[in-house]
């Protein structure tokens, strides 16, 4: 099977060893994204709510640069420091998806890259 790297300068560039995302046939693999600024490389300033923001503003340039949208997300992944951000999430989260909603997961972690209180990745279905 092919492998095609999907890149953005449209999302902050990999702080890893690791692409911003994979497409093999008809599926694409976005890799976790934290609130990064795609500009500076920065976290961004502001409440968690800015930051949840940014993490789906990331998501949505990189699921662009593989041709599709935030709709062809099956499966999203939602890493907090802090699971009292959960409706939080679901709030925010219901601005950037409709229904049908993707499946998800949501787990509290102890730490993230950068000190990021949010980490998401996803799957979509082109």
């Amino acid at each position: 099977m092919t492998r095609t790297i999907i890149a953005t300068p449209d999302a902050p560039q990999a702080i890893g060893t690791y692409s911003q995302a994979v497409r093999a046939g008809d599926t694409v693999y976005l890799s976790g994204q934290i609130p990064l600024d795609p500009k500076t490389g920065e976290l961004v300033a502001g409440d968690m709510e800015a930051q949840v923001r940014r993490v789906f503003d990331n998501l949505r340039a990189v699921a662009t640069a593989s041709g599709g949208d935030l709709s062809h997300v099956v499966k999203l992944n939602v890493f907090l420091t802090d699971l009292a951000h959960f409706a939080l999430v679901n709030r925010v989260m219901a601005e950037y998806f409709e229904q049908p909603y993707p499946a998800r997961a949501a787990v509290g972690v102890a730490a993230l890259p950068r000190g990021s209180a949010v980490e998401m990745d996803a799957i979509l279905a082109l």
